[in-house]
This record gives structure tokens, sequence and C-alpha cells, in this order.
């Protein structure tokens, strides 16, 4: 049976966890999903009414497709499954306006957005340097996508690797193990109940330096158990991307399940 032990604290931007009893190709599988299939949204049709500035439009239009916008993933659709039949509607798109005259620089909290939820994470992404007499204008418009479709709407960086664990050799007394321990950077093992533990495992690679002099220490890999490092570079919070990539492949499972019945 599957286990999740959570590593990160509360408040860090990165979620990390522990994935046990799984097999590297469910491992990947979900790391996949969580890179490319989780809908994000992300600006995908600009309009330049003006733009005299030393950016062409396209640069613009692009700088404003990679800027990541925070909103609730629960009021919007992909356009394709959306009531309008993706000619566009408040419940699957939002339109962003942006005029700004020289000199200036013009950032990402000058976009006006015509939904009040929905906004860039950080008003201080630069999109454009305006100098004297230099104006631009433009409207845009964000929508849902994938990651598969481009990588704008990519979700997060995630990766993910084997759970290491040090082996000592039987025997060896607690003198030594502190003694391997105190020569390590602080934070990365510990002693605990006269055994070597890892106080961190993201940290294993500095343990192995204590196998250059020490035969007592071995560090192996557990191909049942994952480390996974999981990072938004878009509007949606690492739990809750971890969360749709595990019922985007469960609902993948369903349909593979039905598809064999058919056979």
């Amino acid at each position: 049976m599957m286990k999740i032990s959570m590593i990160s604290k509360k408040r860090e931007p990165v979620l990390r966890f522990v994935l046990e009893g799984a097999t590297p190709a469910f491992a990947n599988s979900l790391r996949r999903i969580m890179i490319s299939e989780v809908p994000t949204l992300a600006v995908d049709w600009v309009e330049i009414h003006k733009n005299n500035s030393a950016l062409f439009d396209e640069v613009v239009a692009h700088r404003l497709g990679l800027i990541p916008l925070s909103f609730d993933p629960a009021k919007f659709n992909l356009q394709e499954e959306c009531k309008c039949e993706g000619s566009g509607c408040p419940n699957c798109q939002v339109v962003f306006a942006l005029e700004r005259t020289g000199p200036c620089t013009v950032y990402s909290g000058d976009m006006k957005s015509s939904n009040r939820d929905v906004k860039p994470v950080s008003p201080d992404f630069p999109i454009v340097e305006l100098l004297e007499g230099q104006s631009i204008k433009l409207e845009a418009v964000a929508r849902l996508g994938r990651g598969t479709e481009h990588a704008k709407w990519q979700a997060a960086i995630a990766s993910y690797q084997y759970y290491p664990e040090i082996e000592v050799k039987k025997g060896t007394p607690e003198k030594e193990l502190k003694r391997i321990a105190s020569s390590l950077p602080k934070g990365v093992v510990e002693v605990r109940a006269g055994k070597l533990v890892l106080a961190d495992p993201f940290k294993a690679d500095e343990v192995r330096q204590a196998e250059e002099f020490s035969d007592a220490v071995k560090v192996k890999l557990n191909p049942e158990k994952f480390l996974f490092r999981v990072e938004s570079v878009s509007g949606l919070p690492a739990p809750y991307i971890v969360s749709k990539a595990a019922e985007i492949l469960e609902a993948k499972a369903q349909e593979f399940r039905k598809k064999v019945k058919e056979l």
C-alpha cells in the first residue's frame, strides 16, 4: 500500500514529500502529469493597439504569456469543455487591458483584469521599458491550457529520486558513528539510539563523502521509496498540483480499464 509523508514545512514554497510502496513507472507518471497535464491559466491571445517601444509586438506577447497568474481553478473551465463551446466567456477566459506612456517601466501590476480574482502572482514582473514619447496599449486574453500544448501552461517543476538509506557495518561503535556525523555538514545525519540516520534525505549526496574515509558506512537507494520535490511555476499552489495530478492519473487508469473491457 502506498504511503505519503511530508518533509516540507507549511510555509516553504517548495513541496517535498516521500512516496513509499510505489514503482518507478508510477512515480514518473505522477511527475510528468504534474509538469504537463495540470491545467493552468496563461495569456494566449494579444491584440496590440499601439507599441512604439524598443520591443517587437511578438516579444511583448511572449513576455505576457510567461507571467504566472493566480486564479481559482474551481471557477474556470477548459474552453473545449465550457458551455460556450469555445467562443469565450467569463467561465473560461479572462481579459487584461494594459495602457502606459513613458518614461517608465511597465510591470505586470499594470495589467487590469476583467476578473478581480485573477491577477499576476507578483506585480513586479517587468514587461517593457518605455522612454520619453513611447507608449503601449493592448488587450490580452488568458485561458486554461496544459503544458503538453505549450510551456507557458506548465504547472510545476517536479523531480524525484530514489530514497537514500544509510547502511552501517554491524558492530560499528557509537563513537565512530558520532565521528562520521561530526565530519559532515550540520543537519545531514544524526546519531539516534546508537544508529546513524539521515536528518535530511535530500542531502544524501553529502553522506557519500563519509564512504571515502570510513568503510563502516554505505548509502543505498530504495527503488520502492521516492523523494519528490515540487515547485510551482504557475499560479497554483504545489499541494494542489500534486493532488490534481493524482486525480488525472486515476482518471487515466479508469479510462484504460474501460477500454480493456471493450476489447
